[in-house]
C-alpha cells in the first residue's frame, strides 16, 4: 500500500493560508493585550516600583451625600472605566440628595419614564448609599455595557424590598449601561442579576 502526497495545487495554499491565520492570531492577541494592560506600576521617590493596591476603596457619602466609586484592577483598566464611574456616582449621589433631575440625568429614558418624580421621592426618601464599588464591565447586547456593582444601602423598613425587610443591605447587582443622549446611562433592571445580604 502506498500513500501518495497531496496534489501540488494543494501543498502551495498550505503554506500561506497557515501563514495568515497564525498572523491574525498573533495580532488579536496584541489587540486585546492593548485594550486590557494594566498601567505601569507606580514608582516610588528611589524610583522602586510599587505594589498596585488590590482595589481602589469605595468610601462613605460625604455630608451632602456626595458618593466616591472604587473599582477593581479588573474595571479600572477597562476602556470605558471613567465614563462607567462617572454615571455611577452621579447616580448614587443623586439617590442620596434625593435630586430627581440629577437622577433622571443618568438613567435611561426607558428607566426614567418607569420612574416618575412623585415614585423617585417616595422610593429613596430614607435611602443612603455608601460602599459604591464597580467590580467589572463587560459588553452587553447592541452596544450596552453590563457594569457588576456593589454598595450598602441603608433605608427604613418601609422602603426595603417587601421580600427582604431590612435596614441595611449589602447589594450586588449587574447594571445594564445604554448609550443614550451622549452619554452612559443606567438601563432598566430585571431583578434576575441582583443579590443581597443583610449588612
Amino acid at each position: 500500500m502506498s500513500v501518495h502526497p497531496a496534489p501540488p495545487s494543494r501543498q502551495r495554499w498550505l503554506i500561506p493560508v497557515l501563514v495568515v491565520v497564525l498572523s491574525i492570531t498573533v495580532a488579536g492577541g496584541l489587540l486585546a493585550r492593548e485594550l486590557y494592560r494594566r498601567p505601569d506600576s507606580p514608582r516610588a521617590a528611589d524610583g522602586e516600583a510599587m505594589a498596585p493596591s488590590a482595589t481602589t476603596s469605595g468610601g462613605a457619602a460625604d455630608k451632602s451625600g456626595a458618593v466616591e466609586v472604587g473599582a477593581t484592577p479588573d474595571a479600572e483598566n477597562h476602556p470605558q472605566d471613567d465614563a462607567v464611574r462617572t454615571v455611577l456616582k452621579a447616580y448614587f449621589t443623586a439617590v442620596n440628595q434625593k435630586d430627581y433631575e440629577a437622577w433622571a440625568e443618568t438613567v435611561s429614558d426607558a428607566r426614567r419614564s418607569k420612574m416618575p418624580e412623585y415614585d423617585f421621592h417616595r422610593s429613596f426618601q430614607s435611602t443612603k448609599d455608601v460602599d459604591v464599588m464597580l467590580y467589572r464591565i463587560e459588553p452587553g447586547a447592541q452596544g450596552t455595557l453590563r457594569a457588576l456593582v456593589g454598595f450598602t444601602s441603608t433605608q427604613s423598613l418601609n422602603e426595603a424590598p417587601v421580600d427582604f425587610q431590612e435596614k441595611c443591605i449589602r447589594w450586588r447587582l449587574v447594571l445594564p449601561m445604554k448609550f443614550e443622549h451622549g452619554s452612559y446611562r443606567i438601563d432598566t433592571v430585571d431583578g434576575t442579576a441582583t443579590e443581597h445580604d443583610k449588612c
